[in-house]
C-alpha cells in the first residue's frame, strides 16, 4: 500500500486484521473500566454515605499506578508485551469477579474487599499502560500512524460515553452483582481479542541496564525531546488546572439549576465533542503543522473552560464543554501521534510509561486540585482561574519551546 493510497483511504487501518483486533480489544477494556469507575464508586457511596471514601477510592487506584508506572515502562521493554497485557487483563477479570461475589454476599467485609480489588486493579494498570501504548507500535504499521491513532481515539472516546451511559440502567435492573458480571465479561472479551493478534516482532534493548538506570534513561530521553516533553507538559498542566469535570455535579445541582439529567447531559458533552473530532481527524489528519495545531487546541480548550466557568445558561454551557471536547480530541490525537513517531523502538515503554503517570497525575491529583480549590475560592472562580492558567501555560510553551511550535508531522 503506497503512501499516496494511505493517505486518501479513511479506513486504510481498518483493513489490517491485528488493528481491528487491537481496537476491539480496546474497545471493550474501555466500556468495562469506564463502567467499573461508576459501579463501585455508587456502590460505595451507597454503603458509607461519605465523599470522603469516594476520595479515598481515587488514590487507593492512582498510588499503585503512579509508583509502578516506570518499572511498567521496564518490563514493556524487556519483556514480551503481549503477554504483559493478557496477564493484567486476566487480573481484572478476578478483581471484578471478586467484586461480584462480596456484592452478592453481602459480607461485613464489602467495603475492604472493594478497596482491595481497585488497589489490585491499581497495580496491573500501572503495569498494563506502557505495555498496551508500546504493543500499538508494534500492531500498527508506521505509515497508518495517524490513521490507527484516530480510530483508536474515537473507538476509545465513543466507549468512555457507553459504559457509563449504560451501566447506571444496569445497576438499577440487576443491582451491582449483575453490573460487576457484564463488565466481567467485557474484560474477558479484551483478553480474548488481545489473543487473537497475531504475536509480532518486539525489538529489545541490546545491552540489559540495571532497572533503575534504564527507568532514568526513557525519562532522560523525554527531558532532551523538547517537543515530547512540551506535549506532556500541556496536556498535564491543562487537565490539572482546567479540567472541570470533577465540579459538574456543583453545577448541575446549584449554578445551573437542572439536577441529575443536566449533569448527565453536560458529562457528555465533552466525550460528544471528542468524538465527533475525532472521526473527522480520520479523514483529515491534524499532522500538518502538529505543532501550532496542538497549542491551538489547548488555548481554545482553556477558553471554553473560562465561557463555562460563567455561564448561566445550560445550552451555552453544553456548548462550552462540547468545544473542550473538540480541542482535547484534537491534541488526543496529535500527541498519541507523536508518542510513536518520536519514540525509539526499544524505549517505547519506558515513554508510554512516562506518559501515563503525566496523565494519572492530570487527571486524579487533577480532581483532586479542582475539588480544594472550590473549597477554599469558590467554584466559578475555580473553573475560570483553571481557564486562565491554561492560557498563561500555552503562551509559556510557545515562548520556550519553538521545536513543538514548528513541528510537522507529515
Amino acid at each position: 500500500m503506497n503512501k499516496a493510497h494511505i493517505v486518501n483511504d479513511h479506513r486504510a487501518a481498518l483493513r489490517v486484521p491485528g488493528i481491528r483486533l487491537f481496537i476491539g480489544a480496546i474497545g471493550s477494556f474501555t466500556l468495562a473500566s469506564r463502567a467499573l469507575a461508576v459501579v463501585i464508586a455508587f456502590q460505595i457511596y451507597q454503603i458509607t454515605n461519605s465523599p470522603l471514601a469516594l476520595g479515598w477510592l481515587g488514590l487507593i487506584e492512582a498510588i499503585p499506578a503512579i509508583s509502578l508506572a516506570p518499572f511498567g515502562g521496564y518490563i514493556a521493554d524487556h519483556f514480551n508485551r503481549r503477554r504483559i497485557l493478557l496477564t493484567t487483563r486476566a487480573i481484572l477479570v478476578v478483581c471484578t469477579l471478586a467484586m461480584a461475589w462480596v456484592s452478592y454476599a453481602k459480607s461485613a467485609n464489602t467495603l475492604l474487599v472493594l478497596y482491595g480489588s481497585i488497589f489490585l486493579a491499581g497495580i496491573a494498570r500501572g503495569l498494563a499502560e506502557p505495555a498496551n501504548t508500546a504493543f500499538e507500535a508494534q500492531v500498527v504499521p508506521r505509515e497508518l500512524t495517524v490513521n490507527a491513532a484516530s480510530w483508536t481515539g474515537m473507538t476509545w472516546i465513543v466507549c468512555s460515553v457507553a459504559g457509563p451511559g449504560s451501566i447506571g440502567f444496569i445497576f438499577d435492573a440487576w443491582g451491582a452483582f449483575g453490573s460487576y458480571i457484564i463488565i466481567a465479561l467485557f474484560f474477558i472479551c479484551s483478553w480474548f481479542f488481545t489473543k487473537a493478534i497475531q504475536p509480532c516482532a518486539q525489538i529489545f534493548p541490546e545491552n540489559k541496564e540495571p532497572v533503575l538506570k534504564s527507568i532514568a534513561a526513557g525519562w532522560r530521553f523525554i527531558g532532551n525531546n523538547q517537543p515530547l516533553l512540551a506535549a506532556m507538559s500541556l496536556d498535564l498542566f491543562a487537565v490539572f488546572f482546567g479540567g472541570a469535570i470533577i465540579l459538574l455535579p456543583v453545577y448541575a445541582k446549584d449554578i445551573l439549576h437542572t439536577g441529575a439529567a443536566g449533569l448527565g447531559l453536560l458529562n457528555a458533552a465533552p466525550s460528544l465533542g471528542a468524538a465527533v473530532i475525532t472521526f473527522w481527524a480520520t479523514h483529515h489528519p491534524p499532522i500538518q503543522k502538529a505543532g501550532k495545531n496542538l497549542l491551538v487546541c489547548v488555548a481554545g480548550f482553556g477558553i471554553a473552560t473560562i465561557i463555562f466557568a460563567f455561564s448561566r445558561n445550560f445550552i451555552l454551557s453544553m456548548a462550552a464543554l462540547f468545544l473542550t471536547g473538540i480541542f482535547d480530541g484534537v491534541s488526543m490525537v496529535i500527541r498519541r501521534s507523536m508518542i510513536r513517531l518520536l519514540s525509539p523502538d526499544a524505549m517505547r515503554g519506558r515513554i508510554a510509561s512516562t506518559n501515563s503517570i503525566f496523565v494519572i497525575a492530570s487527571n486524579e491529583l487533577g480532581a483532586f486540585e479542582g475539588a480544594m480549590s472550590a473549597a477554599l475560592i469558590g467554584t466559578v472562580p475555580c473553573v475560570a482561574f483553571g481557564g486562565v492558567a491554561t492560557l498563561a501555560i500555552v503562551a509559556l510553551v510557545t515562548w520556550r519551546a519553538p521545536k513543538l511550535r514548528n513541528l510537522s508531522l507529515s
